[in-house]
């Protein structure tokens, strides 16, 4: 029973299932599957499931607010129990399928005709922006960074090129040389903080400084699952260490007296960014703890655990 769990674990973990939208969505669908295969001792076997799924990506917020939605399932007995989280597994999930399509129309409408963006890693929300504006007109062509070490640049421009956008792809390092010509900076999210700062894949923070140098609007694209409720009350994001065979060959990492890092996050903050689009609309980064109070509602600790209730799904 458990081997669903763990073969999930191990997708999300080796980067399989990679991206803070798709890793939501696929915690909420094993939730769900494990629901249904569980037999007896249904919390027991639940509790279990969603640790294993927790402890896989420190990081991504959206991995605990898929989890912690599912698991805040109710009932008198097992049968009630099953029955109700899987209905809230597929309200889940049609949160995450809903929103992309409301993030493209509302960011869409914020960039002018005929205009170059820029864009960083292979983020589905960002995306969905960056395709409505092309059919609309309004996006000319994108750079897009390669996103190293784990390349998934080279995932996004094969997306572009399949919607027929036209796509320059570039080393990390170039962003400052080509941020001159360009018109809007889109990027997706990993985590949004209670006091709006962007937490997202190593090399954002960077660009979004070049951004604001160069007066570059520097857009984030954030479902408000992404917001992080813990972040209420002062517990600090994680920020993801991987191992640092992903950046340097054997006979470096074997050197004498040379360290390798390889961080996976970093922080840009909220002074850098212009607005976050969001499925509710585009607000700025200020408005980050309403949202997480509003939209996905928090409650206290108990037992030395933050339980939130999220409200607010259609």
């Amino acid at each position: 029973m458990y081997q669903i769990v763990e073969e999930a674990a191990e997708k999300i973990r080796t980067m399989e299932v990679r991206g803070a939208a798709r890793i939501a969505k696929f915690a909420a669908e094993t939730l769900k599957k494990f629901a249904e295969a569980v037999e007896s001792n249904f919390d027991e076997n639940m509790n279990k499931a969603a640790e294993i799924l927790l402890n896989t990506r420190p990081t991504a917020v959206s991995l605990y607010n898929a989890i912690n939605y599912v698991m805040r399932y109710e009932g008198e007995n097992d049968a009630e129990k099953r029955e109700n989280a899987v209905k809230r597994a597929e309200e889940f999930i049609r949160w995450v399928e809903t929103a992309h399509e409301r993030i493209g129309k509302i960011g869409a409408r914020r960039i002018r005709k005929n205009s170059v963006v820029m864009t960083h890693c292979n983020s589905s929300a960002a995306l969905a922006v960056i395709k409505e504006a092309f059919r609309e007109g309004r996006v000319a062509e994108v750079f897009a960074t390669e996103s190293r070490p784990r390349l998934q640049g080279h995932l996004t421009v094969r997306e572009l090129s399949n919607a027929g956008i036209p796509a320059t792809l570039i080393v990390d390092s170039a962003v400052r040389y080509f941020i001159e010509d360009v018109d809007y900076v889109v990027v997706g999210a990993d985590t949004i903080t209670a006091n709006g700062a962007l937490i997202n894949k190593i090399g954002t923070s960077q660009i979004a400084l070049a951004a604001k140098e160069a007066r570059v609007p520097f857009m984030v694209a954030a479902e408000t699952y992404k917001f992080s409720p813990k972040t209420l009350f002062g517990e600090l994001v994680v920020i993801e260490e991987r191992d640092a065979s992903e950046v340097a060959p054997p006979e470096i990492l074997s050197l004498k007296g040379v360290r390798v890092r390889n961080p996976a996050f970093d922080a840009t903050p909220r002074e850098y960014i212009d607005v976050i689009i969001t499925e509710i609309g585009a607000i700025p980064p200020e408005m980050a703890y309403l949202v997480i109070k509003e939209r996905l509602g928090y409650a206290v600790f108990e037992e030395g655990e933050l339980k939130i209730s999220p409200k607010h799904f259609d």
